[in-house]
């Protein structure tokens, strides 16, 4: 059988449509488009379903027929979104009140897809987090009301079937995936206190004594909490908005790692500077992470958090694995250029560098064969547009958003894991009348003094590192220690720190000194006359380096400065000396 055609939402001031590709994006027949102005649009999370709403009402479709399902006269609605078996629709408007209604009106909504009924309305002011969490089953869900978690058992939202109490929990993060569920809770710290996260498992609340792990940590203002697919561990990106050192203008970030089995861990990152992105693996054994002053380093890490591969640096900020897991983008969007690193994760190869200027979104296509970039509004209101692109480089389909219009947001539809086999990753270009936008090797900027010279360590603005293999035994050398290697680079640091001098410099002037000649030693015959004879000379060739040293232009300090002005007085004495002889 073959496989489905996945389905593009667009969205933008237009209206919204849906379209069927790759490769080439047609007009899905069986959707009509909507000239309305849609503030959201959302699919199902198997991608049966697509709801949107326009200012009017919202509206749900069967995205294989496009027969509608359900529509609300939800005029207000700002966001939607679907429980995983679709069973539930939760519409939220933002919070409003009056001074004939000091309370305000339930602005979060609970409905029933078969009946139409809304099961609860609730109140939710902050858009943060406004969507309850549910379990892939439906069994449990879960939202945070008061810096209190609230559980509700088979959507069932009248009764509340569980609390998780925890001094002002401020984020939560639900397990994906089966029975039993766990949750992640994060705790900021006060009064010199640590801030903290926990694994809980549902419905085990005990007390700290029954987290599955905790970890507690300092310098942290908000955190990202991410699971991994199966479930087993979360990773805990905390960030301070300020950096009391001055060394980073975007705060301060560390990276930590909770296991379901207790292991918690620091990543130990190679390089300083901000985390820019964190994400895992699909197949949940690894994770890649983009970190560092630009140009920022790429590394993925095993669940030791030990580094597995070091993809050297570049500029990017962002990193994509491919819904197989088979692929991984690096990709430098924002305030970059819009440069993208396709690579093959099973030989650590790359297999294309393509150009994306001015892109603000990437998503891959659940095929895991192509992906999509695209210019939106209001990132960027000019050039909007998007394109789908094969994995090699190539551009397959592309569309520009016509004079007067603005892109707003494009969606691939998702599908059911293992809807898209993985597939034998491809190095040659796939065939297309638009081309590739393959990167060609530019060169750095070198001032006109510099441009007729070979290329040396101390031309180049930033030191560029390559990929390296970090896996024990892969390139043949023995894995150092943490703490050999740790002291392995402060050899090298201090080496790098010792001034060099130029040896040309040092070689005898035209009109060497008397005590710069090579002469034979001579003895008067009296042990403390050679001896004073050998001081002098001493003396005078540590007058002549550093003579050769100024002409270098270094700096010379004021003592020996004052062992200069001593030359004259030596010659002399050296003269007298000598005569004795």
């Amino acid at each position: 059988m073959a496989p489905p055609i996945p389905i593009l939402a667009v969205r933008g001031s237009d209206g919204t449509v849906l379209l069927r590709g790759p490769p080439n994006c047609e007009k899905n027949a069986d959707f009509q488009r909507d000239p309305r102005q849609s503030r959201y649009v959302a699919f199902s999370k198997d991608g049966t379903l697509f709801a949107w709403c326009n200012g009017e009402k919202v509206t749900v479709v069967k995205v294989a027929d496009g027969s509608q399902v359900r529509s609300f006269d939800l005029p207000k609605t700002a966001m939607l979104e679907f429980s995983p078996l679709n069973t539930v629709l939760a519409t939220w408007q933002v919070y409003s009140k009056t001074q004939d209604n000091p309370q305000g009106d339930a602005n979060l909504q609970l409905w029933d897809l078969k009946t139409g009924t809304c099961l609860k309305a609730l109140y939710q002011k902050k858009v943060q987090g406004w969507c309850p969490s549910w379990s892939d089953d439906e069994k449990i869900a879960v939202r945070s009301v008061n810096n209190e978690l609230h559980f509700f058992e088979n959507n069932d939202f009248i009764n509340i079937a569980n609390k998780l109490h925890l001094q002002k929990v401020s984020e939560f993060m639900l397990s994906p995936g089966s029975q039993p569920s766990k949750v992640a809770v994060y705790v900021p710290g006060s009064k010199g206190a640590p801030s903290f996260v926990r694994l809980y498992q549902y419905p085990n609340f005990g007390g700290p004594t029954c987290a599955l792990a905790n970890k507690s940590f300092f310098k942290a203002d908000r955190v990202t909490m991410l699971w991994n697919k199966k479930a087993t561990a979360v990773l805990v990106q905390a960030s301070i908005e300020v950096d009391k050192t001055g060394a980073s203008y975007y705060g301060e970030q560390t990276l930590h790692y909770l296991a379901t089995n207790g292991e918690t861990a620091a990543v130990q990152l190679q390089k300083n500077g901000p985390i820019y992105d964190v994400a895992w693996s699909p197949s949940s054994t690894e994770f890649c992470v983009v970190y560092g002053f630009m140009p920022a380093k790429a590394t993925v890490y095993n669940l030791k958090c030990d580094p597995v591969f070091d993809f050297g640096t570049g500029p990017r900020n962002a990193v994509y694995y491919s819904p197989q897991g088979h692929i991984l983008v690096l990709a430098g969007f924002g305030n970059l250029r819009g440069q993208m690193e396709v690579w093959d994760v099973k030989k650590w190869k790359q297999v294309s560098k393509p150009q994306v200027p001015d892109s603000t979104h990437f998503a891959w296509c659940p095929d895991g064969e192509h992906v999509v970039t695209s210019t939106c509004a209001p990132r960027l209101r000019v050039s909007n547009g998007y394109k789908i692109w094969h994995y090699t480089g190539t551009v397959l389909y592309k569309q520009d958003t016509p004079t007067g219009t603005e892109l707003w947001e494009t969606v691939w539809q998702p599908f059911p894991d293992g809807t898209f086999p993985e597939r034998p990753v491809k190095y040659q270009a796939a065939p297309s009348e638009l081309g590739s936008t393959e990167a060609k090797p530019a060169q750095a900027y070198r001032p006109p003094a510099l441009r007729n010279k070979p290329v040396t360590a101390s031309s180049k603005l930033h030191e560029e590192e390559p990929p390296q293999n970090m896996r024990p035994g892969a390139t043949g050398d023995k894995q150092l220690s943490k703490m050999a290697l740790k002291n392995q680079k402060k050899r090298e640091a201090k080496k790098a720190a010792k001034p060099e001098i130029n040896p040309d410099a040092l070689e005898p002037q035209s009109d060497p000194s008397p005590a710069s000649n090579a002469q034979p030693e001579t003895s008067c015959g009296d042990p403390e006359t050679d001896k004073k004879i050998k001081s002098v000379k001493k003396k005078l060739k540590a007058i002549d380096e550093l003579k050769a040293l100024q002409a270098t232009g270094k700096p010379i300090q004021k003592n020996q400065l004052e062992k200069m002005e001593k030359e004259a007085q030596l010659m002399k004495e050296l003269e007298d000396l000598q005569l004795k002889v």
